[in-house]
């Protein structure tokens, strides 16, 4: 979080049944919509204006879930190492061995219990048969087509990351040919996720493309006034 710090409003989500968060019996298998409308919910309630959405993993499509939902609440989306329009073929086995293999080893217990709390394998597992169920039922990931997004996104990842699909920058082109205003930055090296693993250059990425948002913003806003005080558009020329 340090390297966000610096003029911006930083405010991290325990979604419900996550973290510090209210406990919920199970988690719905449309798990990251249901994440998206918690996050309206609290933009909403906070009244903190029109924010910046940045999601992670399973994040990214609760990010653009939300852009696609309530735009007038979001400014742009930073949409970080997620498969895209679908969950890779392998998605179900691959999340079978990687939590597997994070009850075995120390390190990933003690950070599942430093993020989730004492009952962290109750979370996961609760998680785990939410995904599972996703991923066999072919469940819609967005609530409407992409093109119907009209926020600026940013799509990130790294070329090294074994959790998600293996054309991933390939996804990520043809989704943000069908986006009015789609940028792509993919890192050489670094697993999963990107804004973790290339932590530096993700944030250096990500809080240029924050300020060419309000840039651009700004910048029609400000015509749009000349406009409607009957001065036209900037631009022109001499002569």
């Amino acid at each position: 979080m340090p390297l966000y710090s610096g003029g911006l409003r930083c405010i991290l989500i325990d979604f419900l049944g996550n973290g510090r968060s209210d406990r919920v019996e199970a988690f719905s298998p449309d798990m990251w919509h249901d994440e998206a409308l918690q996050t309206i919910s609290l933009v909403e309630h906070l009244q903190c204006g029109r924010a910046f959405l940045v999601g992670t993993s399973g994040g990214a499509w609760a990010a653009i879930d939300a852009a696609l939902e309530r735009p007038d609440r979001f400014r742009a989306v930073i949409a970080d190492s997620f498969d895209g329009r679908t969950l890779n073929d392998n998605f179900a086995a691959h999340l079978l061995i990687e939590r597997a293999a994070a009850r075995a080893n120390m390190q990933s217990r003690q950070f599942y219990e430093w993020c989730q709390g004492a009952d962290w394998e109750t979370v996961v597992d609760l998680d785990t048969e939410a995904l599972l169920r996703c991923a066999k039922e072919k469940r819609p990931l967005f609530p409407k087509p992409l093109s119907a997004l009209k926020l600026p996104i940013l799509f990130m990842g790294s070329q090294e990351d074994d959790m998600c699909r293996k054309d991933l920058e390939q996804e990520y082109r043809e989704m943000a040919a069908s986006i009015p205003d789609a940028a792509i930055e993919m890192f050489e090296h670094g697993g999963h996720p990107a804004i973790a693993t290339n932590a530096e250059r993700a944030a250096e990425r990500i809080c240029e493309f924050i300020a060419d948002t309000m840039r651009a913003d700004t910048c029609s806003a400000m015509e749009e006034d000349a406009s409607g005080n009957g001065m036209g558009h900037f631009g022109g020329s001499r002569g």
